[in-house]
């Protein structure tokens, strides 16, 4: 029998004005989060503004990621006949290379500009919220990467989430983590920089007790990034990347991560 989700929020202990925290599950609200509209804007200006070219000037890198990624999925399962859902699939560039290695693909996306490039690749999707997603099927797989924290009501969406996916079937999420060196080390640049339309903020810990809630079990874990320079606390002061790296790695601490989790009830 699945688990209902039920979080217990309380005023977070230190960050009163910052936070709400589930005493289930440590899952943290941001208070401050509000709505906003997305548009192309994001994939031309926004995405530019992050990382130094437009979304589509990236084409290259952000397959090669897509490609990682499938090559943890496929150590899992066999992507022959395997249906596969993306949340928030922008321009369609995992779902192509997914449809590549034999995935049945289909997309959500809200942005209508990317939505029109996903389908001129020759793939299925809607260009609806993820609210209003009505399906008539379940999924072998359902993608989404940093899609779920912008999402105010977290049970309603992770519900929708579970109920999509088949029994044995696999959930690959990507989302910030609290558990990096910004939010643990360096708060104040955390909180700077922190998104206004992030609703929610996960840490591996608190992702993996909302998880099995549900009825799933994590698989694979990992952090996205790597960044020492940012870490003022001892991991900082290790005198090589590589340890670094080698204790990230198996901690999943970064300021972003990336899981893999089976449906398992």
């Amino acid at each position: 029998m699945q688990k209902e989700l039920e979080f217990n929020k309380q005023p977070h202990p230190r960050l009163p004005e910052e936070y709400d925290l589930c005493s289930r599950t440590g899952l943290h609200f941001y208070k401050r989060a509000k709505m906003r509209e997305y548009t192309e804007n994001y994939f031309l200006e926004e995405f530019k503004n992050q990382y130094k070219k437009t979304y589509y000037e990236d084409e290259p890198n952000l397959r090669k990621l897509a490609q990682k990624r499938l090559s943890i999925l496929m150590s899992f399962l066999n992507p022959v006949e395997k249906s596969l859902l993306e949340v928030g699939c922008a321009a369609g560039f995992f779902l192509d290379e997914a449809a590549k290695l034999g995935f049945q693909v289909k997309g959500i996306e809200i942005s209508q500009k990317e939505v029109e490039y996903a389908r001129n690749l020759g793939h299925s999707v809607d260009g609806i919220s993820f609210l209003e997603y009505q399906p008539k099927e379940t999924f072998d797989v359902l993608a989404a990467f940093f899609v779920i924290e912008h999402f105010q009501n977290q049970e309603l969406v992770l519900t929708k989430i579970r109920d999509l996916i088949k029994k044995d079937g696999y959930l690959f999420l990507a989302l910030p983590s609290l558990y990096g060196p910004s939010y643990l080390t360096n708060p104040d640049d955390w909180f700077s920089n922190h998104p206004g339309d992030h609703f929610v903020d996960y840490s591996p810990s608190s992702l993996k007790s909302v998880l099995e809630m549900l009825g799933f079990q994590i698989c694979f874990r990992e952090p996205m990034s790597f960044h020492p320079q940012r870490d003022r606390g001892w991991r900082g002061r290790f005198p090589t990347k590589y340890f670094y790296r080698v204790l990230a790695r198996w901690s999943c601490y970064g300021d972003t991560m990336q899981i893999l989790a089976k449906k398992i009830i």
